[in-house]
């Protein structure tokens, strides 16, 4: 939405802060307060507009979603977080790890390689993935993941609808992240080998 210039060379005062909604109840936090950006024009805030909710990823969840499984799954966000249906999370590959061929009838499905390198395969196709490398599934497309090298695989999954797949994660093993799996979610490198 765009608003229109004051016409005064004073701004009017900020709206109150909001109170954080009750799904911001630890681990979550709420980011400090940002200055006002003076590029942005001043004025109401819309109705609907709520406190962004802040993840580290220390506090990420992760998952298996079966005990045999060579993935783990680090839950970001799901939809009690932004009363959406949509599912953020960081899918950890070991090496030879895989998911299984499936279809989400109504989601998209966006990976982003944050580190690593693997396959993508959709409907017959088959391309490799590096780090840097994004690639959008579409919905009801047969595809799958997997780590074609001797290191982990990182993708940023986001997911929209949900179709269940947050609950699907959570009825899994829960498992730790490591100190390597944190220093990537970190932006860095691991200090050792992984």
């Amino acid at each position: 939405m765009v608003y229109p210039p004051t016409t005064s060379s004073i701004a009017p005062p900020l709206a109150p802060p909001l109170t954080p909604p009750l799904a911001q109840s630890p681990p979550y936090r709420q980011p400090p307060a940002a200055p006002p950006d003076s590029s942005l024009p001043i004025g109401p805030s819309p109705a609907n507009c709520m406190i962004p909710i802040l993840q580290s990823p220390p506090n990420y969840r992760a998952y298996r979603i079966s005990p045999e499984d060579k993935n783990r799954i680090a839950i970001l966000f799901d939809p009690s977080h932004a009363d959406i249906s949509l599912a953020v999370c960081v899918e950890i590959f070991e090496p030879g790890g895989k998911t299984p061929r499936h279809r989400h009838p109504q989601a998209a499905e966006m990976f982003f390689v944050l580190h690593g390198e693997g396959m993508a395969f959709c409907d017959g196709k088959a391309v490799t993935l590096k780090t840097g490398d994004s690639i959008l599934v579409p919905p009801n497309g047969n595809h799958g993941i997997q780590n074609t090298s001797d290191r982990r695989l990182y993708l940023l999954c986001i997911m929209v609808p949900n179709e269940d797949f947050i609950e699907l994660i959570r009825n899994g093993t829960p498992v730790e992240l490591d100190a390597a799996d944190l220093a990537i979610l970190q932006g860095g490198l691991p200090r050792r080998p992984y």
